[in-house]
């Protein structure tokens, strides 16, 4: 049995992807550089460690990218998509370079590094520039396989989100489509990511469709609409590892046509003043199974 963490699987793949693809390069500003240390010896001018600077980061995958390379950049999220984002807007968008950014940390997985090391804003953060595809994995086999997708991938941009929290089964990946997990007449559920086994407990018993994306962008809209098409009150649950409400007007506009309600879960905006651990702080905010069958059974009763 594999009991790799998302980041593991990462670095090994992407360390096998240098060997194999002489498009490829990986570029660094610290974190993980020990684990890469291998690659680097053997592809010297396509491992590049910037140091402790995330702008830097993010201006070199620019230039490489412009070259013809491929660069998977590779950080805490926090360090990759807020800090540097300016980079990401222009050095990427602007000049409409494709790059593969992979970051760990996600949402709280860094909880004792404060404030600096979380990240719960990341994704509502890409959704102001355009054309990113933006994946976000439950499981190890899941993170390895959306790699390799968007590596061999031309004419994108993506934003792979790795996180420590992972559900206890991969499921079949297919890039931009929701899947359909349980059927149901009550509502329809999308659960995102490595928050799937919780939802999946979470409404155990209830009478509602359950879906998974491990693709949030783009936004599976023709997906939610036959699953609401299916129920007898468009109610919708968004279930998201980071900012609660980031994917409220891309569901929205999915049923801009379909009366219908929508209960955002995810990050709360305010910040929890506390270190502790990630599991800590995915009860704190409800996102544990308990949390999350409160809630959607308030939103339904309501309903």
């Amino acid at each position: 049995m594999n009991t790799d963490t998302m980041r593991e699987r990462f670095t090994r793949v992407a360390s096998e992807l240098l060997d194999e693809d002489p498009r490829l390069a990986v570029v660094l500003a610290v974190i993980s550089a020990d684990r890469f240390a291998r690659a680097a010896r053997a592809h010297p001018h396509r491992v590049v460690d910037v140091g402790i600077r995330e702008q830097l980061l993010v201006g070199v995958a620019g230039g490489m990218a412009l070259t013809g390379l491929r660069p998977i950049v590779h950080t805490f999220a926090s360090f990759l998509v807020e800090r540097p984002f300016e980079q990401v807007k222009l050095d990427l968008g602007h000049q409409a370079a494709e790059a593969v950014l992979v970051s760990s940390g996600a949402s709280y997985d860094v909880a004792s590094g404060g404030r600096t090391h979380q990240a719960p804003g990341d994704i509502a953060l890409l959704d102001t520039l355009d054309g990113w595809t933006v994946h976000v994995p439950g499981h190890p086999d899941e993170a390895e396989a959306l790699l390799r997708h968007a590596a061999a991938g031309t004419g994108t941009r993506v934003y792979v989100r790795l996180s420590e929290q992972s559900n206890g089964t991969a499921r079949p990946v297919g890039p931009g489509r929701f899947q359909v997990l349980r059927e149901g007449r009550a509502g329809v559920v999308v659960a995102v990511g490595p928050l799937l086994d919780a939802t999946l407990e979470a409404t155990r018993g209830t009478d509602v469709t359950v879906l998974y994306a491990s693709t949030v962008r783009p936004f599976d809209a023709a997906g939610l609409r036959a699953a609401v098409a299916g129920t007898t009150a468009a109610d919708v649950v968004l279930v998201e590892p980071y900012l609660a409400g980031t994917s409220v007007s891309f569901a929205a506009d999915a049923l801009r046509d379909v009366p219908h309600r929508v209960l955002p879960l995810g990050t709360a905006r305010e910040e929890l003043r506390r270190y502790g651990t990630w599991r800590e702080h995915v009860a704190a905010h409800g996102l544990d199974a308990a949390g999350i069958r409160r809630q959607i059974d308030g939103f339904l009763a309501r309903g």
